[in-house]
């Protein structure tokens, strides 16, 4: 099976208790899993995973720390278990799997799934700060801006190939501007984030000699 990677980043701060008028959102104890990416994967590794409770109730199980977008909404990756029993083996095999990102609303109660373009979620690594990611398709690396509630990326332009090893690419933000930064070896390329688009950042300009 070809892996398929991305990386996407999203703004966050941490909260726990609902808001007066909100619905209840907790999560229960981490608990560790065994996890394999693909039936090729002879030796699982270990996962944590832990319980998504609205209102008390069991909604989902999840996979790493949530990230608060506002202070009514949060986002985090879905774990569950899916039966990989063969046609004609007694009973269930269930393994765990990781899944989408979620969309938590604290105002509604509602948990609705993320479609993050070339997202794969057995191999795919997200950190969130205002929607941004790279991925992979076609042996090919990709920068990709995408904002939660769009379903079309801002941006989505090739950075390189993959490398031998991994993807070989990191990401990182600033601030006033809004800029995402790009980095494949020593190949960097900056993008400013302006409202609904993202296009590539003017060259800065050197500073003037201040000597007289």
């Amino acid at each position: 099976m070809r892996g398929r990677w991305a990386w996407v980043l999203v703004l966050i701060s941490s909260a726990a208790l609902a808001a007066p008028g909100n619905h209840a959102v907790a999560f229960g104890k981490w608990t560790t899993v065994k996890w394999s990416a693909d039936a090729a994967d002879a030796t699982p590794v270990e996962m944590k995973v832990r319980p998504l409770f609205v209102d008390g109730r069991l909604r989902e199980y999840t996979l790493g720390e949530a990230h608060e977008v506002t202070d009514r909404v949060l986002v985090v990756q879905q774990a569950y278990r899916a039966n990989d029993a063969l046609p004609g083996e007694h009973g269930p095999l269930w393994k765990w799997q990781r899944g989408t990102w979620l969309v938590v609303e604290r105002a509604t109660g509602r948990v609705r799934h993320i479609s993050l373009p070339d997202f794969d979620s057995a191999r795919s690594q997200v950190s969130w700060y205002r929607d941004c990611g790279a991925s992979e398709e076609d042996g090919k690396l990709y920068g990709v801006v995408m904002q939660l509630g769009r379903r079309k990326p801002l941006l989505r332009k090739e950075l390189g190939p993959v490398r031998a090893g991994g993807m070989g690419c990191a990401s990182a933000w600033q601030r006033a501007p809004a800029r995402v930064t790009f980095s494949l070896g020593s190949e960097v390329t900056i993008f400013e984030v302006r409202g609904h688009a993202a296009d590539p950042a003017p060259e800065e300009q050197p500073k003037a000699d201040e000597n007289p």
